[in-house]
């Protein structure tokens, strides 16, 4: 009994792969390409923006009120983290739809938040939070300088 249940699947199979495949005349409209351009526009508005700091977050909602669980854990690691608010930039993705799916183009990562470094991207939330637990994070934003700036106070000389 197991070996003709074998012996019938494989025959199915076989008998599907030797058949043509023929894509329906209207497949075009059943199966959209999810392959979009982004406009000129919106890609230099794009640039413009990771441009516009060190440190640069695309994230739903702002640093103060983040508007998902995502944004949010990308916020505290960026604070747990020490990054200079002056040399960052958050960008809410909510207010411009333009914007919140032509980031995902530009750096044909499917999710957002996104976190760009000196105009490389970094990765989302998930990237993140293991940069952050394995230390990679922290090596980078030390190496990138975009650390606040702790000045340690002068050793007070002993006298003798």
């Amino acid at each position: 009994m197991f070996s003709r249940s074998a012996f019938s699947y494989a025959k199915r199979q076989t008998v599907r792969a030797s058949r043509p495949m023929i894509a329906p005349q209207n497949a075009s409209r059943i199966y959209p390409l999810s392959i979009r351009s982004i406009s000129t526009e919106t890609k230099a508005a794009i640039e413009k923006a990771v441009g516009s700091a060190p440190v640069v977050l695309f994230m739903k909602g702002t640093p103060e009120t983040p508007q998902c669980g995502f944004s949010r854990a990308s916020i505290q690691i960026l604070s747990l983290q020490g990054v200079d608010p002056a040399k960052f930039s958050a960008f809410n993705v909510l207010e411009d739809q333009d914007l919140r799916q032509g980031i995902k183009e530009f750096s044909e990562w499917p999710t957002i938040p996104q976190l760009y470094v000196n105009k490389n991207f970094v990765g989302g939330c998930d990237i993140l939070m293991s940069m952050h637990q394995n230390g990679e994070l922290a090596k980078l934003f030390e190496d990138e300088k975009v650390l606040v700036h702790v000045e340690e106070p002068a050793a007070e000389e002993t006298k003798s």
